[in-house]
């Protein structure tokens, strides 16, 4: 077993997705715990925390805004302390999805058409034909995800959008399979098919227990797999990607990969989409949490 560490897990905070954030950390915590390291838990209020005396690592269970966009890495390493998962600039980059696609676009990542508005009473756009997909520029768990499969139905629906952010980004929507592929270090793990029950794989759907199916490794022919693989890598390193993360891959019924986005935090609830892809890697959940911890701990030490 490791050595024994001083680590608090940073859970909840003040995003859309706290409650998500809660039931990640509370598992991490749980399972740093078994593994026998001395665990305290923050709620952090911006501006008003501190960590508990010697804190060896911070563990982030923090999604959406201030956890996941790069402001709570800064702020930790202003204060020197090792934290799990990306830095504070590939969390901005990757938080924001116009940038995270500009930057994987210059890159030769595979990526969704798309475009970004900023007004509520903007015109469907010319040269675009429905269905097509809304989404804030800087949610994630698919807060604020629209699907509009007509012309009419896109005043509302992007000003639903426009409710969670200022821009929002529309992209074709593309026909196929949805997978997502766990980063581990310099390792794509197995893919995840993703199967929602009915309609589409948003909020309830994702955090839901029995509301979507879950196919791991997902039944790829193996250049596919390979494909879907090489497309994740590419995009988390654009991003400028470390440790752990989550990438996002519509597949098109001929096989190519459409990275949708990167999520540098990726969540770690009993539903959660990267524990199922260590777990068919031979990674159990606790043993998972401490490669994390492990991960950001060598920092430390290079």
């Amino acid at each position: 077993m490791p050595k024994q560490r001083r680590i608090t897990v940073m859970l909840g905070g003040p995003s859309a997705e706290r409650e998500v954030s809660l039931r990640s950390g509370a598992a991490i915590a749980r399972a740093l715990r078994s593994r026998g390291h001395e665990v305290s838990e923050l709620d952090p209020v911006p501006g008003q925390w501190t960590l508990p005396a010697g804190t060896d690592a911070v563990f982030l269970a923090l999604h959406g805004t201030y956890g996941e966009d790069g402001t709570v890495q800064e702020e930790l390493d202003r204060l020197g302390v090792p934290y799990t998962g990306c830095g504070a600039e590939a969390s901005r980059i990757a938080f924001d999805k116009a940038r995270t696609k500009a930057i994987c676009v210059a890159g030769g990542v595979p990526m969704a058409r798309s475009r970004v508005f900023h007004e509520a009473d903007a015109a469907w756009p010319p040269g675009w034909e429905p269905p097509v997909v809304l989404k804030p520029v800087r949610q994630g768990s698919s807060v604020g995800l629209r699907f509009v499969d007509r012309t009419e139905d896109f005043p509302a629906a992007l000003a639903d959008s426009l409710q969670h952010g200022s821009e929002v980004m529309m992209e074709e929507r593309i026909i196929g399979r949805e997978t997502t592929v766990g980063i581990l270090g310099d390792w794509a793990l197995p893919i995840v098919e993703v199967r929602p029950k009915a309609g589409a794989y948003d909020y309830t759907n994702k955090y839901t227990a029995g509301r979507t199916e879950y196919l791991c490794p997902a039944p790829f022919d193996a250049a596919v797999t390979a494909a879907i693989q090489s497309a994740s890598l590419a995009a988390f390193r654009a991003v400028g990607g470390r440790d752990y993360g989550r990438v996002d891959v519509m597949v098109r019924a001929g096989g190519q990969p459409v990275v949708l986005e990167v999520n540098t935090l990726p969540g770690m609830t009993e539903t959660s989409l990267l524990p199922k892809a260590a777990a068919a890697a031979g990674i159990d959940f606790d043993g998972l949490c401490d490669r994390m911890l492990e991960l950001a701990l060598q920092r430390q030490t290079t």
